[in-house]
């Protein structure tokens, strides 16, 4: 190589270092401090399980959920309530439990889930009965 493209290279490499260090990061830390991503609620999140009406509402929206997506081909039997269940804030809420599930030919197995689920209505606690108004962000443990 060229002596010449190896310094050329260097300069470069060191210019844009400095802009990403003088301008580009603070700039980030900027937007990132601010009230941009800020999610203003009644609903705030709870790191110790909690059980309330809301996070027993969700438990029976996951239940519904899980058993229309096993069809009628399963049939499932929940327990009286979750083993456990957070709110993360902004009306998500995170839901263990236990399920039994069995099939025509199968014995029953039980199975524990994870299921996190949001209220998508925000503060308006009119419609929580309605399913509609939940949205099921993910499903775990079930087979």
């Amino acid at each position: 190589m060229n002596k010449k493209k190896i310094v050329i290279f260097g300069a470069c490499l060191a210019v844009l270092l400095a802009l990403q260090i003088k301008f580009i990061q603070p700039l980030l830390f900027k937007v990132a401090a601010s009230d941009l991503f800020l999610v203003e609620s009644k609903d705030e999140a709870n790191a110790m399980a909690i059980s309330n009406d809301m996070t027993a509402l969700a438990y029976g929206h996951c239940n519904n959920y899980i058993k229309n997506e096993l069809g009628e081909e399963k049939s499932v039997s929940f327990t009286g309530q979750a083993t456990n269940a957070w709110s993360l804030g902004n009306y998500e809420y995170i839901v263990n439990a236990d399920v039994e599930i069995s099939g025509k030919d199968s014995p029953g197995a039980i199975q524990h889930y994870v299921c996190r689920i949001q209220y998508s209505e925000g503060d308006d606690l009119s419609g929580v009965s309605n399913f509609d108004n939940w949205n099921v962000v993910g499903l775990t443990g079930i087979e």
